[in-house]
């Protein structure tokens, strides 16, 4: 049996601002960096122990997975880094308020554009370059649906995190709200319709169970006490 952990990183500035985030690089509060600890103690408290973590180039993911490895004392394991865990790119609703972009387009928009599974938020009019995606030959988005972000993220889960878990190695993965969602869409195959319902939270471990097939066998999640 393999566990896989996944968490989404702790409060970032542009969640306690109420932005869209997306590919931008914002860093955590002083209360995402308690977020970070906490999950540390939950973790070693119930004893996991894993043989690689997995995270974004994003510096809020980055920063809660080497809190999460302090806490749980196992800073020397391999991190891999990779742009295939980023977060959902908003596109032009990139650092503007949340509640700003529902009072100009309504709430059912900004739902389906937040929540479901295919709509693309507007595009950016112009592509950003940034020289950590450049030196690997990747474009910046000029914006995805939750379907295009998992689309990504996929050839990353197979090729390195379910390999490993069938060797029966616990991983860990740090990374968003949107791109985790992508994740739990996959392994608990929830259907189109329904993934406007699933919700991520910051700073809440989700802990899978998989036997020596990868199928499914339990899901915990770790609230705060």
């Amino acid at each position: 049996m393999s566990t896989l952990v996944m968490v989404r990183h702790g409060q970032s500035q542009a969640n306690l601002d109420n932005v869209f985030t997306g590919w931008s690089d914002s860093p955590l509060t002083p209360l995402g960096i308690e977020q970070g600890h906490k999950v540390g103690q939950e973790l070693r408290a119930r004893g996991y122990l894993f043989h690689d973590v997995h995270t974004s180039y994003m510096r809020r993911s980055i920063m809660t997975a080497n809190i999460v490895l302090e806490e749980i004392d196992q800073l020397y394991i391999p991190i891999h880094k990779t742009w295939r865990l980023n977060e959902r790119h908003y596109g032009a609703l990139s650092g503007q308020n949340k509640a700003l972009v529902k009072e100009q387009v309504g709430a059912e928009t900004l739902h389906r554009w937040r929540r479901g599974y295919t709509e693309i938020p507007p595009r950016l009019k112009q592509r950003k370059h940034e020289r950590r995606y450049d030196r690997l030959g990747v474009q910046e988005p000029l914006s995805e649906s939750l379907k295009m972000t998992l689309e990504r993220i996929l050839p990353y889960w197979q090729d390195q995190i379910a390999p490993r878990l069938l060797d029966n190695q616990n991983q860990l993965i740090v990374a968003h709200g949107s791109s985790l969602r992508a994740l739990v869409k996959y392994i608990e195959q929830v259907p189109d319709d329904q993934i406007d319902q699933v919700e991520v939270p910051n700073g809440q471990p989700i802990v899978y169970h998989f036997d020596e097939h990868l199928t499914l066998l339990d899901k915990e999640i770790i609230k705060e006490n």
